[in-house]
């Protein structure tokens, strides 16, 4: 890698980005790209040809067919391109290969610069049990469960009885909510205990089963972290995470003001710990779970920007994506601990093109699209108008980032933002957030993971 002179002793030339990835996420790198006066070279398949970020990189290259194996997760065509296009970095945005570590590896070898942690990271907190291990040895709670893999179906009755029921049997090498069975007791585990081990096989190409203790009625908290080359560590607070679906998350929020301050300050100290410990860079998310009682445990590391990055932003005032090129270029990081404040409440909404009542993907074309800015509101956004949301990929079609003083102020804001935001063409899970917006539960903010089963079981699908 050629070297200007202005350039300290360790750091990279960073003029040039290819954004493995597209839609929305795609869009946000090249935003804050344009403002680092970076070029952008994007790759699109034949699904997105028509997509915004398409237009607003610097140059757009086409990677294949619509299938993901064909086009988004085609390392050799990825490299090709980011070659031929002599770029100086890879960025993979969230999802498809962002942690990957044998792509992150070959990017390396080649010559690039990849923005996110180091491929020998990514592989140890992609692997659930060694991610147990390391943690426990920093010092972080986990939740109670087998120390590696159960071998037989004997062992996963043993280590379920001395742990004690609810468990959750779980594939080692899953993710996305793949490979997860609750069992409520011994015989539901001798029933299922084969047929997961098999899926984990045919999904995952390993077979290799834990058994972890289900905390029922929790929370989902996660920390946001982001460490440099230079053994640098921070936290930008944290994000409740807890109104899903599926396992998958809808809205989240920052800061988690539903927990004691002293909770909340020990798992932020708790997440720097864990990712000094590991000797983490660049952004990273360290997840847990709270029970009733506020006990706290690990849950998994996330090794790449996350979806709800925005809201971090929106609370704290800063640029992730900007301090990702920077921590990957070998600066150090642009504020120490004491320089980072939480000044407001954020509030983000994941506007899916799904059925708001059964939440099955529902592609289509977009004939309306207005999802106003406003003082107050973000859109993080992947279409726009007469665009298609095409079957081949995730559905989530937008981001709405509601901003507000307090966190009252910001469900009031988001109350007025929906009665205008309007998607038409397609169904979308706005009525969702409409319904959702007026109920007692959320707008009190105790709620834990089972809301938004307990909200539709009582009324049906929202209007």
């Amino acid at each position: 890698m050629g070297e200007s002179r202005n350039l300290r002793k360790g750091e990279r030339k960073v003029k040039k980005i290819l954004i493995a990835n597209r839609g929305e996420i795609a869009l946000r790198i090249i935003h804050t790209c344009k403002q680092m006066g970076i070029e952008t070279v994007a790759v699109y398949s034949d699904a997105d040809v028509e997509l915004p970020y398409v237009q607003a990189a610097t140059k757009a290259r086409r990677i294949g067919e619509p299938p993901v194996q064909k086009s988004y997760l085609n390392v050799e065509e990825l490299l090709r391109i980011s070659h031929e296009e002599k770029v100086d970095a890879i960025h993979p945005g969230y999802g498809f290969l962002s942690e990957n570590s044998a792509f992150a590896k070959r990017a390396i070898d080649e010559g690039f610069c990849f923005i996110g942690p180091s491929p020998e990271i990514i592989s140890m907190m992609g692997d659930k049990i060694a991610a147990r291990a390391a943690m426990k040895e920093a010092g972080v709670p986990v939740v109670p469960g087998s120390e590696g893999d159960v071998t037989s179906v004997e062992e996963a009755c043993k280590v379920a009885s001395l742990i004690g029921y609810p468990v959750m049997l779980k594939a080692s090498g899953g993710g996305g909510g793949i490979g997860m069975v609750r069992c409520d007791n011994e015989e539901a585990v001798k029933q299922v205990y084969a047929s997961t081990k098999a899926r984990a096989k045919a999904y995952f190409g390993q077979e290799g089963m834990f058994i972890e203790k289900l905390i029922t009625n929790a929370k989902h908290i996660e920390v946001q972290v982001f460490g440099d080359q230079h053994g640098n560590v921070v936290h930008l607070f944290e994000r409740d995470c807890s109104v899903q679906r599926r396992n998958q998350k809808v809205i989240e929020e920052a800061p988690a003001l539903s927990l004691k301050e002293s909770t909340r300050q020990a798992m932020q100290n708790q997440a720097v710990q864990a990712a000094k410990a590991i000797g983490y860079y660049n952004a990273g998310t360290v997840e847990f779970i709270v029970d009733e009682d506020e006990n706290f445990y690990f849950l998994e590391m996330n090794t790449r920007l996350q979806v709800e990055h925005p809201i971090t932003e929106q609370i704290a005032g800063v640029d992730l994506v900007k301090w990702q090129i920077l921590a990957a270029r070998g600066e150090k990081l642009p504020r120490v601990q004491e320089e980072i404040a939480a000044n407001n409440y954020a509030i983000e909404f994941r506007i899916y093109a799904e059925d708001p009542f059964t939440f099955l993907p529902a592609p289509g074309k977009i004939t309306g699209y207005h999802l106003p800015e406003r003082t107050y509101a973000r859109v993080d956004s992947g279409y726009s108008d007469m665009n298609a949301v095409t079957p081949f990929y995730d559905p989530m079609i937008a981001k709405v980032i509601i901003t507000g003083r307090t966190r009252s102020n910001a469900i009031e804001l988001a109350k007025s933002y929906f009665t205008e935001a309007v998607v038409e063409g397609i169904k979308t899970n706005i009525p969702l957030f409409k319904q959702l917006l007026n109920e007692e539960l959320y707008e009190k903010g105790t709620y834990n993971t089972s809301l938004l089963s307990t909200v539709l079981n009582k009324g049906g699908a929202p209007q």
